[in-house]
């Protein structure tokens, strides 16, 4: 394919998408930085397994309630199979397992095609979820606003590639910035020991 080419640039060739990094990642690697306003504006969904969802920091800012690798992620898509389904009158709650573990999903029924579109979901049945992610009280759950089932099953391989994707991109983004505060130290040990000064001799003792 010719997105694999030698000029690939991942932030620019995901960027239309939303769901991969663009050039706006980089101002969630340090949550203050970015002003409350600025980080609204320009969330994206990161797409994420729900391993990662368990392993992720809690932020104390007021505006981020998660960060993966860094990142925001206050709205993530996921893939798996649904479990547990309860409707009720305001809203259907369910499990999803993407086999990575298991995370608590809400929809919200505020009109009857939110009610037709869970209708057509079953347990045991994949699906693509978005959703906004809120932990309270050290539980991960998922607010889902917009679900679909998974017609093409290679969309299932296809999202953990940009789970991949995406976690790789981050992380060699964060060690990139650390990297540039750090000073580079000697690296060469045997310059380093010949520089060192040697010791005085003990003075002689008469």
């Amino acid at each position: 394919m010719a997105m694999f080419g030698s000029q690939f640039d991942g932030a620019a060739a995901f960027s239309g998408g939303g769901f991969m990094p663009s050039q706006s990642t980089a101002q969630f690697a340090d949550p203050s930085s970015a002003s409350p306003a600025k980080s609204r504006d320009t969330q994206s969904l990161l797409p994420v397994t729900v391993k990662q969802i368990n392993n992720a920091l809690v932020s104390h800012d007021e505006k981020i309630n998660v960060l993966i690798d860094g990142v925001d992620a206050t709205n993530v898509t996921l893939l798996g199979i649904v479990c547990n389904k309860a409707e009720r009158v305001t809203d259907v709650t369910f499990s999803l397992d993407d086999g990575t573990g298991r995370i608590d999903c809400n929809r919200w029924i505020n009109e009857p095609l939110d009610t037709n579109e869970m209708e057509g979901i079953l347990d045991g049945m994949y699906v693509r979820v978005h959703g906004h992610l809120k932990s309270f009280q050290g539980k991960r759950q998922l607010n889902v606003f917009s679900i679909r089932p998974v017609t093409d099953y290679n969309e299932i391989a296809s999202h953990f590639i940009e789970c991949v994707y995406v976690h790789v991109y981050n992380t060699r983004l964060q060690k990139s910035q650390v990297g540039a505060s750090v000073q580079p130290q000697v690296t060469n040990p045997i310059m380093s020991n010949s520089m060192k000064p040697h010791p005085a001799p003990p003075p002689n003792q008469a």
